[in-house]
């Protein structure tokens, strides 16, 4: 299974980003897709996962309400809108292939794409 992220950038605090990341090479609704961050010097942390169906989302405290993870199964795609964000935000997005339920903890995500970087600048 690859993933692949895309969508990273600068952005001024406020602005917003949409970060994509396509899954080849496995059955995508075997899986539910998270997205996980890390800034330098830090650890990886969860930002929002996604059940395979979609049907069910789950957001760290520290983005709910600014993002939304949402689905494409046709596409085979994962995506996380990113509003009103904050320097804070900045670090290595990475997407992340793991238990179709969606809910679990990072030691469960069996694939990763590579980081995509978000820079917000104040």
């Amino acid at each position: 299974v690859q993933l692949q992220a895309s969508g990273g950038g600068l952005v001024q605090a406020g602005g917003s980003l949409r970060l994509s990341c396509a899954v080849s090479g496995g059955t995508f609704t075997s899986y539910g897709m998270g997205w996980f961050r890390q800034a330098p010097g830090k650890e990886r942390e969860f930002v929002a996962s996604i059940s395979w169906s979609g049907g069910s989302t789950y957001y760290a405290d520290s983005v709910r309400g600014r993002f939304t993870i949402s689905r494409d199964n046709a596409k085979n795609t994962v995506y996380l809108q990113m509003n009103s964000l904050k320097p804070e935000d900045t670090a290595a997005y990475y997407c992340a292939a793991g238990p179709r339920h969606g809910a679990g903890s990072l030691g469960e995500y069996d694939y990763w794409g590579q980081g995509t970087q978000v820079t917000v600048s104040s």
